[in-house]
């Protein structure tokens, strides 16, 4: 049997070194140390179909993300940082009026064969393959042109870089054309050598992403697709925080010392233990793409939550009609709130702090925030509010108030989940000026013409053993039962939501008139004069929201719906989203 054993355990060795020499060793993932606290990665090359998509999305968030860039340089100029402007302007000048992929070529990118942004310590590295190093350097004597001089220049174990500190903060920033990557990063400016040399990719990690296969495990798990990764590690990163000895952070705290001439915080030995304390309740977060198609953008958004956080929700059944169906109104959204659940429950999490305070500094303002939520939780057990079970509202039609003294005029429905329905209406009833008498068997009534007259349109309400429905607009009163009658909630499931292409278009038309209206209103108030010195810096802010509101605006033409759910699984709480484009 001896052969036989040995023939069998070499082509389990040869299977296992085909695995991986399927690695490419100067991926950009293979410089990532296994110990990061964040990334945002590609696993794998990038089909056509993925790319296209990616181009198309990036070709309509590149006039707002272009517009938004000339603002802030403004900004910097204002406050006189006309290097940095400078600098800002002629990045932005690499993608005005172009196309992405136009862009990306121009810059010698190569986007599609990997790219990784992730933390040495707490230190952000960006490495982005090459499809032209030539294109690259190019690039960066533009960039440095308009910068007004050359970057400094130095050497790491061969590896030459530039580099150059921002302004007084005491970091710069480190470029170089490694191989076929280019590298950027933020170091402290009196980074030591070896600091210098891993980032640059000189010295290795000694244990690395790719091989440790965490990320690409974690893909499997949540069925993320490999275009893109991200995983933030609380484990790893508020403890680098707590105890201030990560480079990065150490330095942040010596200027922000120079700058307010007060001491550097000395962190006591508790805010490491106490940093770990509160990663061991949410462990890390993590998001990929599930589908990136030209028509569809699919993503899911976990955060991973301590056991005992988990059993307390993954299994509950929320009794709120229409949060176990699907959503399909023009506006639709199903938000469970099982207030007995959720007041046991913090109510626990507010005894354990008080029973156990934080000492670190950074973190004794959670001691206060504990206290207050456990006293509100008590007042959440006043009826009627402690008898809800969660809310519904569905939205048929919206549309814009035409003056700023009016309302907007909707019709749709409200439904509330609640072990008490005659309690909520009496309450209502109180609160309104008079009595809602209302049949518990589901049928329709119509409000008192007092309300109706304060909305403005007919309104109705009815009522069973589990919720109230509150109809507004004529012909509500006939989707009142349809309400009251919709699938409970499903184990673990807290919300969902759904847009019509045309109720989001409404909706993010509004919001960008609403930004431009302030972008012109802060513009005036800089001009004025005796404005004060910050109003330049306001207008700005206001002028960048308003591009990023019109680039919005330019997206959600192509929107055929939206929609989104999330839930409590085992390992933590889950949302998932998804965008269906024309």
């Amino acid at each position: 049997m001896r052969p036989t054993k040995r023939l069998l355990a070499l082509g389990v060795a040869s299977v296992l070194l085909a695995a991986c020499g399927h690695k490419d060793k100067d991926a950009p993932l293979a410089f990532v140390p296994a110990d990061t606290p964040y990334v945002l990665a590609s696993l794998d090359k990038l089909d056509d179909g993925v790319y296209d998509a990616m181009m198309l999305q990036a070709d309509a968030e590149l006039p707002g993300q272009v517009a938004q860039m000339k603002s802030l340089a403004q900004d910097m100029d204002a406050k006189g940082n006309a290097d940095g402007a400078r600098l800002l302007r002629a990045f932005a000048a690499e993608f005005d009026g172009k196309k992405a992929e136009a862009a990306m070529d121009g810059m010698g990118l190569d986007i599609r064969a990997g790219t990784a942004l992730y933390g040495v310590g707490l230190s952000p590295v960006a490495r982005v393959s090459l499809a032209d190093p030539a294109k690259w350097e190019a690039f960066m004597g533009r960039l440095e042109t308009a910068y007004g001089k050359k970057l400094d220049t130095a050497d790491a174990g061969g590896q030459s870089y530039r580099h150059v500190t921002l302004s007084d903060s005491g970091v710069q920033l480190v470029i170089a054309t490694e191989g076929k990557q280019a590298v950027a990063a933020l170091l402290p400016a009196d980074a030591a050598q070896p600091a210098v040399r891993q980032i640059l990719g000189v010295d290795r990690p000694e244990k690395n992403l790719q091989d440790d296969g965490r990320l690409e495990d974690l893909a499997k798990d949540k069925d993320y697709k490999k275009y893109a990764v991200g995983l933030v590690d609380f484990t790893r990163l508020l403890p680098l925080v707590a105890t201030g000895k990560d480079p990065l952070f150490a330095t942040f705290l010596k200027h922000q010392s120079q700058k307010t001439g007060e001491p550097v915080p000395q962190l006591p030995p508790s805010c490491q233990a106490e940093a770990s304390r509160i990663a061991a309740r949410v462990p890390a977060i993590s998001f990929g793409y599930t589908r990136l198609d030209l028509h569809h953008q699919e993503q899911r958004f976990d955060v991973a939550l301590a056991d005992d956080i988990t059993k307390a929700f993954s299994g509950l059944k929320v009794e709120l009609p229409g949060l176990g169906a699907e959503a399909k109104e023009p506006f639709d959204l199903s938000l469970a709130l099982p207030v007995e659940q959720l007041r046991t429950f913090f109510t626990a999490q507010s005894e354990a702090v008080a029973a156990k305070p934080f000492e670190c500094p950074a973190f004794t303002g959670m001691n206060d925030s504990f206290a207050k939520l456990g006293a509100t939780m008590q007042q959440a057990a006043i009826p009627p509010f402690g008898d809800i079970r969660g809310i519904r509202v569905i939205l048929d039609s919206f549309k814009p108030a035409a003056s700023a003294a009016q309302l907007p005029s909707i019709t749709g429905r409200v439904v509330i989940g609640t072990r008490n329905p005659s309690g909520l209406l009496a309450m209502a009833g109180a609160l309104t000026g008079g009595e809602l008498k209302v049949p518990s068997d589901g049928k329709p009534v119509a409000l008192p013409p007092n309300l109706s007259a304060t909305l403005g349109m007919p309104a109705f309400a009815a009522m069973n053993g589990q919720a109230v429905a509150i109809g507004v607009g004529a012909g509500e009163d006939n989707k009142l039962d349809d309400a009251l009658m919709g699938a409970l909630g499903d184990a673990g499931r807290m919300v969902r939501v759904h847009l019509s292409g045309d109720m989001y278009r409404s909706w993010i038309d509004v919001m960008a008139e609403k930004a431009q209206t302030y972008a012109q209103a802060q513009a005036e108030a800089a001009g004025a004069d005796g404005a004060p010195d910050d109003q330049a810096s306001m207008a700005a802010t206001a002028q960048r929201s308003k591009a990023q509101f019109d680039a919005m605006k330019q997206q959600a033409a192509r929107v055929v719906q939206v929609g989104g759910e999330a839930h409590m699984d085992e390992k933590g709480l889950v949302f998932t989203g998804a965008v269906e484009y024309k």
